[in-house]
């Protein structure tokens, strides 16, 4: 049997084209009511014939790391992309972590192509596509591309050209489901024509922010997804679908969002200067998230750091507060990349996220009470197989998903 390695971990050669779906931002009880509510037919289809279970995402549960925890079968102690933000260790600046230099691990789909497969991958936000694409050889058995900026898709950057027209779709809003359908589309016209053997689908969570699960706007989103769904899988597919991160409320009753500015905080009590707190949730599309999240990293500059955790951890709706080095081993994350701080919001019975200073975080776009992700709580996310598996890695984690549509599909 041909096999692939990639970061230590051995892949079997997929038997039919294997469909990895990631539904960003995916609570699993998204489409636990869209199916009862009868919306989502096909995917009923597919797990009874299937499998529906649950796992865990990487920490923090936000959308870089775990695209990159799922396109390399690795935590962020071995890719380091442990955000979407940090402060450089080199330079001391704050900065995006989009840039392939951050990635310090080959992902599956190049490990794939050198092999000799053909890959797909489709991104809805481009700030991914170079992340996921790194290594990939645009000569005829590649193809990475985002909704975003599918217009300017070209054969030398992205291995093909004149998207909009192939999909036959118009250029999707950045802020909309349609970003996300886009990319259900382009799989399923990828899939038709170019028979990969591995295609990765990735979308974008401006719904999940937006809609709770069984709500009209999410059970749009989820009968469109349902129809695309049924494409791939009686296109004969190994399909699997799960999610980077689950979604909460993390608002008050009166729909303002519930928040800890924790610069201010911190200003207050150790002094200006003494302290920065960085957010990873930060990302170019605030809109419907306003950098509030439930995951921060928290630099020293002076303080006793036990006395700045302490302080942290006695806040309302803390969940936890670590040491970089107990943060590193506990959930799988570079210490070089993490301050020296980590803090974590909102446990089983707390809507709180994290901001740094209230004058820094523009809210005027949240036109829905807010809804957001980083925390212990979002780590919950669907595992869902059109196929029976066995063997299964335990716990089941989100990377695990092309090891398993390689390794762990029995036989018909």
């Amino acid at each position: 049997m041909k096999t692939v390695n990639a970061n230590g971990r051995s892949y079997a050669w997929p038997k039919a084209p294997l469909v990895v779906i990631c539904c960003d931002g995916s609570e699993p009880e998204y489409m636990e009511r869209a199916m009862r509510e009868g919306l989502m037919p096909n995917l009923k289809r597919v797990v009874a014939k299937g499998e529906n279970l649950t796992g865990l995402s990487a920490m923090p549960s936000f959308t870089n790391p775990n695209n990159l925890s799922i396109a390399t079968g690795r935590t962020p102690d071995v890719h380091g992309i442990g955000g979407n933000y940090l402060i450089d260790p080199a330079t001391g600046q704050e900065t995006m972590m989009n840039d392939p230099k951050w990635l310090l691990a080959p992902t599956i789909f190049s490990a794939f192509q050198k092999a000799g497969a053909k890959v797909c991958v489709v991104t809805a936000k481009d700030k991914l596509r170079l992340l996921l694409g790194n290594e990939l050889k645009f000569e005829g058995s590649a193809i990475c591309f985002s909704s975003e900026k599918a217009d300017k898709a070209n054969m030398k950057d992205n291995g093909i050209a004149d998207v909009l027209s192939f999909v036959g779709r118009p250029l999707p809003e950045i802020y909309s489901a349609d970003l996300s359908e886009f990319v259900f589309a382009a799989g399923v016209k990828l899939l038709a024509r170019d028979k990969p053997d591995l295609m990765y689908l990735s979308t974008t969570d401006y719904v999940q922010h937006k809609y709770a699960p069984g709500s009209d706007g999410a059970n749009a989103f989820y009968k469109m997804m349902d129809a695309y769904v049924g494409v791939l899988d009686e296109a004969g597919a190994t399909l699997l679908i799960v999610a980077d991160h689950g979604m909460k409320d993390k608002h008050k009753g009166d729909g303002s969002p519930d928040v800890l500015y924790l610069q201010d905080a911190l200003d207050q009590n150790f002094g200006i200067g003494k302290t920065r707190v960085i957010l990873p949730i930060t990302d170019p599309y605030v809109v419907h998230h306003g950098a509030l999240g439930s995951f921060a990293q928290i630099y020293l500059y002076g303080p006793a750091q036990e006395d700045v955790r302490c302080y942290i951890a006695a806040q309302s709706g803390i969940d936890l507060v670590l040491s970089k080095t107990d943060a590193a081993q506990v959930f799988g994350l570079m210490p070089e990349r993490c301050g020296d701080l980590i803090a974590i919001s909102g446990g089983p019975n707390s809507s709180k996220v994290i901001g740094t200073s209230a004058s820094k975080h523009d809210l005027s776009g949240l036109d829905a009470p807010l809804r957001s992700h980083g925390g212990l709580t979002e780590q919950v996310i669907p595992f869902i197989s059109n196929k029976k598996l066995k063997n299964l890695p335990q716990p089941l984690h989100n990377w695990d998903v092309f090891f398993v549509g390689c390794n762990c599909v029995e036989e018909a």
